[in-house]
């Protein structure tokens, strides 16, 4: 009688377990397609590779029919064993694919003179699993089925559809659910990643253990973070580095009060006097070409309700930014608008009424843009989050002078003060200061774009921050 019970009871957790195993593999199936189906094969003009890619949407908000554009990529070796990595553009309203993917940090990047792509043997997919989102909606090739989504969006609106976009895309992606998980930005990302990451913070106390992100922690460069300091730093900046003369650099200290929103016509001649050396100078990074004629604009449409109050009136504070080589975007944008670009990327399934461009004219107006982003910034410190902030020195847009002001507005302790870094091949690739729960790198010779200017460099400060570890402060120690 009792082997008889015994027998019944095996063949009881025979078939309990039976079929766990296969409601698990009909999960697994099932995710395993909606993989397959974003699964990007090859892309027309690309070199072979041999890691694993995907693109498509992921839908964050099904009433209103808005879905983000992604485009993945594994890890170049042991992907199994590497963190995720998510990378955003600012503007606000710049694309992560045309910037961030192909002509920044990506595998591929676009080629010079050719609507192909190159391979980047400095892509940081060589430190992570490199996730590009081109958010918010109206953006690239993300979109919604709703007008009046384009006229409510803000800070908190992207920091929200952005983080429904990672919950859906770790369901879909469910084996990367338990690796750390990190954010890096440039830029407007100032203000996205650390809302993002706040919403994740917060959010991570609220939902159950087994809705909680992996998040470890975020990496911005020349990110616009505090517009009374990022302003004045542009201003000192540019006198500092022989642009404005003596007497318009004194005239503005004068007439131009940063935290003000009213209409001063002193300050505005001033500023239009100011704005006009980066007519024939790149902001984005002084001591590179511009483009003579290309086609491509440079110029973009205003965005209303986005800081600074007072430099974001002048046309010349909303220009988009440009690589090393200057006309390569040009390139990009001809290169997303090609219908089998598009078909291999699963992207514009909709037929968005506009073209893809590397910054949205579909976006008029910003709802939502605080001051300052340090309180948010300190908030995450506190709460243990690894936070680095990184500035090419050349870049005029949001350089490293007002970064500099901004950062010692926080009033945190020194650890280790102002030293140099070194590459692997044993020069100085910046300088650094670690403070009390953040790192401030600078990047020597690098324009708004770090890993446009410096990719080497660029790639071995991803590494660092990802190991947690210091950058190399004397040549010796690069060699080990």
């Amino acid at each position: 009688m009792a082997g008889s019970s015994f027998c019944f009871f095996l063949l009881l957790l025979l078939s309990i377990s039976a079929l766990a195993s296969a409601r698990t593999q009909f999960v697994d199936r099932s995710v395993l397609a909606q993989q397959k189906a974003d699964r990007v094969v090859k892309l027309p003009g690309q070199p072979p590779v041999n890691f694993r890619q995907y693109s498509g949407y992921v839908t964050v908000n099904e009433t209103n029919g808005r879905a983000l554009f992604y485009w993945f990529f594994e890890a170049t070796d042991k992907p199994e064993e590497k963190p995720l990595l998510l990378w955003l553009n600012g503007g606000p309203g710049c694309s992560s694919v045309g910037y961030g993917e192909a002509e920044e940090l990506g595998p591929f990047l676009m080629q010079k003179g050719l609507p192909e792509l190159r391979h980047n043997k400095y892509s940081w997919n060589r430190a992570a699993n490199l996730l590009f989102l081109e958010t918010p909606v109206g953006v690239g090739y993300s979109y919604t089925n709703t007008t009046k989504d384009l006229s409510e969006l803000g800070d908190e609106a992207t920091a929200h559809d952005s983080y429904r976009f990672i919950v859906g895309w770790l369901e879909r992606f469910p084996q990367f659910k338990s690796r750390e998980f990190y954010i890096a930005g440039e830029s407007y990302a100032g203000h996205y990643v650390p809302r993002l990451a706040e919403k994740i913070f917060d959010l991570n106390k609220r939902v159950p253990p087994s809705k909680n992100i992996n998040f470890k922690g975020f990496i911005i460069g020349n990110a616009l973070l505090d517009d009374d300091t990022d302003q004045n730093g542009m201003i000192d900046y540019a006198w500092d580095h022989a642009l404005i003369s003596d007497s318009v650099y004194h005239d503005i200290q004068k007439y131009c009060d940063f935290s003000s929103a009213e209409d001063n016509s002193t300050c505005d001649r001033l500023l239009n006097e100011y704005y006009s050396v980066y007519d024939i100078i790149d902001m984005y990074s002084l001591y590179t070409p511009s483009c003579p004629s290309s086609g491509y604009s440079r110029s973009r449409k205003k965005i209303h309700g986005i800081s600074p109050k007072v430099l974001s009136r002048h046309a010349g504070w909303h220009k988009k930014p440009a690589g090393y080589d200057p006309c390569i975007s040009y390139q990009t944008e001809e290169y997303l608008n090609r219908p089998d670009v598009q078909e291999a990327l699963h992207a514009n399934v909709t037929k968005i009424k506009y073209p893809w461009t590397h910054c949205s004219d579909a976006i008029e107006t910003w709802n939502d843009a605080p001051a300052s982003m340090l309180p948010v910034l300190k908030k995450l410190i506190d709460g243990g989050i690894r936070v680095w902030v990184f500035s090419g020195d050349t870049d005029g847009r949001i350089p490293v002078t007002g970064t500099r002001y901004t950062l010692n507005k926080l009033g945190l302790p020194i650890n280790r003060d102002w030293n140099p870094w070194y590459t692997y091949h044993e020069q100085v690739g910046g300088f650094t200061i670690e403070y009390e729960g953040l790192t401030f790198v600078t990047v020597r010779g690098a324009g708004h774009q770090v890993p446009t200017f410096a990719p080497r460099q660029a790639l071995q400060m991803i590494k660092s921050f990802l190991d947690n570890t210091k950058l190399p402060k004397s040549p010796f120690d690069t060699w080990t």
